[in-house]
C-alpha cells in the first residue's frame, strides 16, 4: 500500500469531515486561509510553539501523548495570559507517512483541543525531520490580559500544581536519577502530558497583577516577570521543595541543608530550575488571597504561595532559618544546553 499523499493525509487524520466548528470559525481546514470571526470587544491573544525531536522529546514517545504535549505547550501560553482558547494550525514535518502515528498523534492532539474547545483551523505538512510548531488564538477583553510586566513589591508569588516532576522523569529517563516505579511513571506522565491551567488562567482575571508559565523552570520564568516588572524576589526554599510529588525530604531542619549533596539539594534544583512543568507562576496582592483561593477552586487547580516580590532586583532563595541559600542555579537556555535541560 502506498503512502498517503499531503491532501490525503491532511483529509484523513486532520480535516474531521462531520466535526461541527465553533460558530467563531467561519471557514476552517481546506483553503489558503482560515477565517476567524473575533467576540466583539474582545483582543486576539496569539503564541506558537515548536517542538522538535531529540530536543524536546525522545524519539521514542508515543505519538498519542506527543500530539497532546504539542497542543498542551501552546494552551499554556494562553492561560498565562488568561485567554480563551479560539483555535489553533499545526504546521507537521514528517519523515514518512506511518498510519499508525498519524492516527495516535491525531487522536491525543484533539482530545486536548475538545477539552477545550479549540479546535485545528488549517496549518501545513511537509517531509523531513519530525517537527511540530503549532500556533494557537485565544482572546482576552481588553486591559485584562495577565502579562509579566505586572508586578509589584509587596505581592505574593504563587504556583500552581507542582514543580519539578518533569525534570526528575527527565533525569530518571536519562540514567541520573531513580524512583519507583509507580512515582517514575507519574512523573513521566507529567513530562509528557502536562496539564495547562487554562481555566485558571481566566480566573484570574483581575487579580492577579502578573503571571507566566514555568516552562524553561521557576527561577528562569519567574525572573521574566521580575525583569519585565522592574522588581526582585524572595522565595521560601522549604516551601518551594514540597512543591515536587516524589519529594521525601521536605522536611527540613534548620541548619543541616547542603547544596551540593543530598537529596534535598537534588530535589530543589529540579522545583526551581527543572522546565517542563507548564504550571503557573504569578503575583498578587496579600489583600487578593482569598480572591486567589476562589480562583482556585472554581478552576479545581491548587495553588501554593512561596515567596513575595521586593524592591530591587535578582531572586533571593531563602532556607529554613531565614538566610539567603547559595546556589548554582540556572534554567534551560536553548542555546546553551547540549541536550533538554538546564540542570
Amino acid at each position: 500500500m502506498s503512502s498517503p499523499g499531503e491532501f490525503e493525509l491532511i483529509a484523513q487524520y486532520f480535516a474531521r469531515a462531520g466535526h461541527p466548528l465553533p460558530t467563531r470559525v467561519v471557514l476552517g481546514i481546506g483553503d489558503d486561509c482560515a477565517l476567524l470571526q473575533p467576540t466583539p470587544g474582545m483582543q486576539w491573544a496569539i503564541s506558537s510553539d515548536m517542538l522538535v525531536s531529540g530536543r524536546h522529546f525522545f524519539p521514542d514517545v508515543s505519538s498519542r501523548t506527543l500530539g497532546h504535549k504539542a497542543l498542551a505547550v501552546n494552551l499554556s501560553d494562553l492561560a498565562a495570559c488568561g485567554a480563551k482558547p479560539v483555535g489553533f494550525t499545526l504546521a507537521l514535518s514528517l519523515p514518512d507517512a506511518d498510519a499508525d502515528w498519524l492516527r495516535e498523534f491525531s487522536q491525543g492532539l484533539f482530545t486536548l483541543a475538545d477539552a477545550h474547545d479549540c479546535p485545528l483551523v488549517g496549518g501545513d505538512t511537509t517531509r523531513g525531520p519530525l517537527n511540530i510548531c503549532i500556533t494557537v488564538f485565544g482572546e482576552v477583553p481588553p486591559g485584562q490580559a495577565l502579562l509579566r510586566s505586572g508586578a509589584r513589591a509587596g505581592d505574593d508569588i504563587w504556583v500552581s500544581g507542582t514543580l519539578g516532576d518533569a525534570a526528575q522523569a527527565l533525569h530518571c529517563l536519562w540514567g541520573r536519577d531513580e524512583l519507583p516505579e509507580p512515582e517514575k511513571t507519574r512523573a513521566r506522565q507529567r513530562l509528557e502530558q502536562p496539564s495547562p491551567r487554562v481555566a485558571l488562567g481566566q480566573a484570574l482575571r483581575g487579580v492577579a497583577h502578573a503571571a507566566a508559565d514555568v516552562s524553561d523552570g521557576l527561577l528562569g520564568d519567574l525572573g521574566h516577570i521580575l525583569k519585565a516588572s522592574g522588581t526582585g524576589a524572595e522565595l521560601q526554599a522549604d516551601v518551594a521543595i514540597t512543591l515536587i510529588a516524589n519529594c521525601a525530604y521536605s522536611n527540613w531542619a534548620s541548619g543541616t541543608f547542603d547544596l551540593k549533596t543530598g537529596h534535598q539539594a537534588r530535589d530543589l534544583r529540579y522545583v526551581l530550575c527543572g522546565g517542563d512543568d507548564y504550571e503557573l507562576v504569578f503575583t498578587a496582592l496579600p489583600a487578593r488571597r482569598e480572591a486567589v483561593a476562589a480562583a482556585a477552586a472554581q478552576s479545581q487547580t491548587p495553588v501554593t504561595r512561596i515567596g513575595r516580590v521586593v524592591a530591587g532586583t535578582g531572586v533571593r532563595v531563602l532556607g529554613p532559618d531565614g538566610q539567603p541559600l547559595q546556589g548554582d542555579w540556572a534554567s534551560f537556555d536553548h542555546f546553551k544546553a547540549a541536550t533538554g535541560s538546564g540542570l
